[in-house]
């Protein structure tokens, strides 16, 4: 008995660590959302904010990441349960070069910084006001590939002829 609670608990606990975010992106932070902050003018803020890179601008001693913002989940990576959850857009700067074939349009990244002051944009005819964050921290997560899984055998290891209550199918008699 005491055996199979040790196990169940050894097991929690390692499923436990695989929800926690990677060792750059720990920490406290505010839960405050980029659409928040422009409302309420937080600047000197520490945020961790994610989200999908719509443009890449690498500028001289430092590159700036215009992103859409999304909900971060338990370990840290922006969510992709919903193409349209966003909360909102920010900016993030980071000093040096970061090459935008890399971090292109659509890959996830998250941040971690202060907010540093607020610049607005043109969208269309929009003025959109960004909140800008002085990132410490930059993480390009791995691509996320969707699979399609085929099974090896679609119709059982004799062919498309043989099934439940098939018979021989067109082989054959049914």
């Amino acid at each position: 008995m005491k055996t199979r609670i040790l196990l169940t608990l050894a097991a929690s606990l390692a499923l436990a660590a695989c929800a926690t975010a990677p060792k750059p992106l720990q920490g406290q932070f505010s839960t405050v959302s980029p659409r928040d902050t422009v409302a309420q003018k937080q600047t000197g803020t520490p945020v961790r904010w994610g989200g999908r890179i719509i443009e890449t601008l690498p500028g001289q001693g430092e590159t700036c990441f215009q992103m859409i913002a999304r909900p971060l989940n338990g370990n840290g990576r922006p969510s992709t349960t919903s193409a349209d959850a966003s909360d909102g857009r920010f900016l993030a700067c980071r000093a040096g070069f970061y090459d935008p074939a890399v971090f292109e349009p659509g890959r996830d990244v998250t941040f971690i910084g202060r907010i540093e002051g607020y610049q607005s944009t043109k969208i269309g005819d929009y003025d959109y006001p960004l909140p800008k964050i002085a990132a410490d921290v930059v993480y390009l997560w791995p691509v996320q590939r969707e699979v399609e899984v085929v099974p090896a055998y679609p119709y059982g290891p004799w062919g498309p002829g043989w099934g439940p209550g098939w018979g021989w199918g067109w082989r054959g008699w049914w």
